[in-house]
C-alpha cells in the first residue's frame, strides 16, 4: 500500500464537482489517496475490498467527464462502487459502512441521488440504463447514461436480453466492461475466454496502439472511424465482431488503471452518439499485494492488516462448523458413494462451500456462472438423465431461477434438490441479500418439498434424505454462518419426509418452529419455565409436506400456537398453520413471530434479530404477552 499519512486532495473532496476543480495531473494522486482511504477503513470494518480497489481510477474519470448526478450512473454490481459512494458525499459516513443504521454496502437510490438504481444483484444495470436513456430520449432530455458492469456479470443472461434490445435501438448509452477477470469466484464460460482473446491478441494490440496513437483518441474521430475500427478488429482477432454484431460500437481494450487516458477516452465517447461499449482491464484488489495475489479471500476479506494486507484470522477452534461447510462436507461424503450425484452453483463455489467436492471430483461440480435460471434448468436436464442434482443457490438469488422451478422442475416432478444457502436474514448485505421470501414463494408450487433443519445434524439427514427418496424436488434451506453443534458429524440418517419432531411437552401455548430459530425458541422457553410459563416446542422441518396429525393434536390441547420463522409472515409457516385452523374452524389462537410484510435493512445480526423479535428476550416477551 502506498505510503499515505495525510489526504490533502481527498480533504477537499466532498462531490464530483470538486474533482473537477483539480488539474488533471493531481488525478493521480487523488486515486492514491482513495485507494489507501477504502484499504484503511476496511480493515477494521469489513466490506467488499477487491472490487472497489479495481475501480478507484474509472470512478474518478467518470465524475470528472460526467455531470452526474443529472448523467446517470449504474453500477453492476454494486460492490465495486465505494469510491464512487466516498467522492458523492458519503466521505464521512464510510466508517459506518455496512453497519446497523449507517451507510449501505451496495448502491441505493434513497440515500444519495447519485445512486440512480439499486444494486445488489448482478446483470441488471444494462436494462436499468437502457429504460432510463428510452425516458429520457421521449422527454427530449439530452442525459448522458452510463452503466458499469463486470465481467462476471456481462456473462449474465439478463445482460444479453438487454444488449440484444439496446443493440436494435440508437439510445444514447454508454456500457464500461470492467474485465479483471473474476467476479467473486474465478469467471467461467466463453464471454470471459473471448474478453481473454480480445486483450492478449499481439496482433490487434499493435494495431490498436498505432491506431490510437495516430489519432490520440481525439474528438475528430467520426462515426466512419469507430466502424473503421471495428472492421480492422474484426480482421486481425477472430470473433470480436461480438458487441458490434449486437449493435454497439466496441472500443478497447483500455488500461483501467490510467485514470488520464480514461478521461481522454471517455471524454471523446460522450460526443459519439448511440450504444457503445468500453472494454477496459483492471485488476481486482488493485492496490494491496495480498488482495491482488488472493482476490477470491480479499473479495470480502473480513479484518486484516492495512499496511501489509495480512488476514486476521479469528480463533475458531472448538467452535460449531459454518452451515456451509457442513453442505460441503455432506455432499462430498455423498459423492464419495455414488458417481451420478452432482454439485451446481451459480458463481458461489466458494461462498456455498462446493470446492470441498470440486477438489476431489471437479469434473462433477458445475460452476456455471452468475445464471441461476440457467442453473435450475440445467440441473433438470442432468435429472433427466438419472443424475442426482444437489444445486446451490442463495436464498436471494434463486428469485431469479422461480420460473425455472416451476416450469422446469416442479411440473415435471424432477428430483433437484435445492440446497438454499444464506436463508433468512443475513446482516450488513442488507435488503438485497436477505432470504426472507424463499418458504412463502417455494409453498405455492406444487410437488415440492420444503425443509429446514434446526442443527447441522440435521441439515446433513436432510440432504441424505433428500439424496434417498428422489421422485420430487426436494428444497433444504439453511442461513449463513455458525451452526449450534461442535460435534455435527452424525451418521447419516434418513427422515420421514413431512414428519416434525416434538422437543418438549408443555401445555395451553405451543410454539411451531422451523429452522435454527428454533434454538433460540429453546433458550426462550427454558428462561419462560422459570416463570411458570410451560409451553410446547415442536420442529416442523417440513413446511411441505406439513404434519397434519400433530397440528391436530396441538389445536385439541392448545388455546394458542405462536409459529416462529426467518422468513416473511406473509406465505411461510404462519400462513400454513393459520389456513388449517380456519380450514378446519378451530378455535386456536394463532401469533407469528416473523418478518412482516416490509424490507429488512442491513446491520449487525445482533441488532437485526432484536429489531424484528427473533432474539430469545423477544421470543419471551412476545410469549409473556399470552400468558393471559
Amino acid at each position: 500500500m502506498a505510503d499515505i499519512t495525510t489526504y490533502p486532495l481527498l480533504d477537499k473532496i466532498q462531490f464530483p464537482k470538486d474533482i473537477k476543480k483539480l488539474p488533471i495531473a493531481q488525478l493521480t494522486q487523488l486515486c492514491d489517496e482513495l485507494r489507501h482511504f477504502i484499504i484503511t477503513h476496511s480493515a477494521s470494518n469489513p466490506g467488499h475490498l477487491g472490487a472497489s480497489l479495481g475501480t478507484i481510477e474509472l470512478t474518478v474519470a467518470i465524475h470528472y467527464v460526467f455531470e452526474t448526478p443529472n448523467d446517470k450512473l449504474v453500477w453492476d454490481v454494486g460492490h465495486q462502487a465505494y469510491a464512487h459512494k466516498i467522492i458523492t458525499g458519503r466521505k464521512e459516513l464510510f466508517s459506518t459502512n455496512r453497519k446497523y443504521k449507517g451507510m449501505s454496502g451496495f448502491p441505493k437510490t434513497s440515500e444519495s441521488e447519485y445512486d440512480a438504481f439499486g444494486t445488489g444483484h448482478a446483470s441488471t444495470s444494462l436494462s436499468a440504463i437502457l429504460g432510463m436513456a428510452t425516458a429520457a430520449r421521449l422527454e427530449g432530455n439530452p442525459t448522458q447514461h452510463i452503466a458499469v458492469i463486470g465481467d462476471g456479470a456481462m456473462g449474465g443472461g439478463m445482460a444479453f436480453e438487454a444488449m440484444n434490445h439496446a443493440g436494435g435501438k440508437q439510445e444514447n448509452i454508454l456500457v464500461i466492461l470492467n474485465d479483471n477477470r473474476i467476479a467473486i469466484d474465478e469467471n467461467v464460460g466463453a464471454m470471459s475466454q473471448y474478453l481473454l482473446r480480445i486483450t492478449s491478441s499481439k496482433s490487434y494490440n499493435r494495431v490498436k496502439k498505432k491506431l490510437w496513437e495516430f489519432f490520440n483518441f481525439s474528438k475528430f474521430i467520426t462515426q466512419g472511424l469507430s466502424r473503421l475500427g471495428n472492421t480492422i478488429k474484426g480482421q486481425i482477432v477472430s470473433k470480436s465482431n461480438l458487441f458490434q454484431q449486437l449493435g454497439f460500437r466496441y472500443f478497447g481494450p483500455a488500461d483501467g488503471h490510467d485514470v488520464v487516458k480514461l478521461i481522454r477516452i471517455l471524454s471523446n465517447l460522450k460526443e459519439i452518439q448511440g450504444p457503445k461499449l468500453l472494454h477496459i482491464v483492471t485488476v481486482k484488489g488493485k492496490g494491496l499485494q495480498k488482495a491482488e495475489e488472493n482476490q477470491v479471500a480479499y473479495h470480502f476479506p473480513g479484518n486484516f492488516e492495512p499496511e501489509t494486507g495480512e488476514l486476521i484470522v479469528p480463533d475458531e477452534q472448538g467452535m460449531p462448523p459454518k452451515y456451509q461447510t457442513v453442505f460441503g462436507e455432506t455432499i462430498l461424503e455423498l459423492a464419495l458413494n455414488d458417481k451420478k450425484i452432482v454439485g451446481i452453483t451459480p458463481a458461489m463455489a466458494t461462498g456455498c462451500s462446493l470446492t470441498i467436492m470440486r477438489e476431489i471430483f471437479p469434473q462433477r461440480v458445475f460452476d456455471v456462472g452468475i445464471a441461476e435460471p440457467h442453473a435450475v434448468t440445467f440441473a433438470a436436464g442432468l435429472a433427466t438423465a438419472g443424475d442426482i442434482p444437489f444445486c446451490n443457490i442463495y436464498s436471494s438469488f434463486l428469485q431469479r431461477g422461480y420460473d425455472q422451478i416451476i416450469h422446469d422442475v416442479a411440473l415435471q416432478q424432477l428430483p433437484v434438490i435445492f440446497c438454499i444457502d444464506r436463508a433468512g436474514l443475513v446482516g450488513e448485505d442488507g435488503p438485497t441479500h436477505h432470504g426472507i421470501f424463499d418458504l412463502a414463494f417455494l409453498r405455492t408450487i406444487p410437488n415440492m418439498i420444503i425443509a429446514s433443519p434446526l442443527n447441522e445434524s440435521e441439515l446433513r439427514n436432510m440432504m441424505f434424505t433428500a439424496y434417498s427418496q428422489r421422485t420430487k424436488p426436494f428444497a433444504i434451506r439453511y442461513p449463513r454462518g455458525k451452526g449450534v453443534t461442535p460435534d455435527w458429524r452424525t451418521p447419516l440418517e434418513n427422515l420421514e419426509i413431512g414428519k416434525a419432531k416434538l422437543l418438549k411437552k408443555g401445555k395451553e401455548i405451543a410454539v411451531l418452529s422451523i429452522g435454527p430459530l428454533g434454538n433460540n425458541v429453546a433458550q426462550a422457553i427454558a428462561k419462560l419455565e422459570n416463570a411458570g410459563i410451560f409451553p410446547t416446542h415442536v420442529d416442523v422441518r417440513f413446511l411441505k409436506p406439513f404434519d397434519k396429525d400433530i397440528l391436530v393434536e396441538i389445536c385439541n390441547t392448545h388455546h394458542t400456537i405462536v409459529t416462529v420463522e426467518d422468513g416473511t409472515m406473509v406465505g411461510g409457516l404462519f400462513s400454513e398453520v393459520s389456513e388449517f385452523v380456519v380450514d378446519k374452524q378451530y378455535a386456536t389462537k394463532v401469533i407469528p413471530v416473523a418478518i412482516h410484510d416490509d424490507f429488512i435493512e442491513h446491520g449487525d445480526m445482533a441488532n437485526l434479530y432484536k429489531d424484528v423479535g427473533f432474539d430469545v428476550e423477544g421470543i419471551v416477551r412476545r410469549i409473556e404477552g399470552l400468558k393471559d
